[in-house]
């Protein structure tokens, strides 16, 4: 595909508001998609810079399963439906490890959770004193 019209592709799929394929195309093509950048609108750039630090990042996105995991923990908390949450949390005891899926809950299933021990309460790094 030329790289103009994968821009193009791009462009359009973020004006649609359609963010899977935008992203498909730039994952697909992230190094091209890199050396053409300054041709991308500005909120497709702001996603290719996303993606790009996240891929710098080590981490690994979260799929559609555990996207759908997180959505039920939030559900559950929200209904305050303790056993479903402990059913969730039973699980899949490795996705609430991982440090970051703490920004996708909501603040019903925080409390919760930190409540049951199963995640640890976030804190910002405390500046060293000089």
């Amino acid at each position: 595909m030329d790289y103009r019209e994968l821009l193009k592709q791009i462009n359009n799929s973020m004006e649609k508001l359609d963010l899977i394929s935008a992203r498909k195309y730039i994952e697909q093509n992230l190094q091209l998609v890199s050396d053409y950048r300054h041709l991308l609108r500005s909120n497709a750039r702001a996603l290719f810079d996303f993606l790009r630090s996240e891929k710098d990042s080590g981490r690994e996105p979260l799929n559609r399963r555990e996207m759908t995991i997180i959505y039920s923990i939030n559900r559950y908390a929200s209904a305050f439906d303790i056993r479903g949450l402990k059913l969730l949390v039973n699980n899949y005891p490795e996705l609430l490890m991982r440090q970051e899926i703490q920004a996708y809950l909501n603040d019903d299933a925080l409390t919760l959770l930190e409540s049951m021990n199963v995640i640890q309460k976030y804190q910002e790094p405390i500046p060293a004193l000089q």
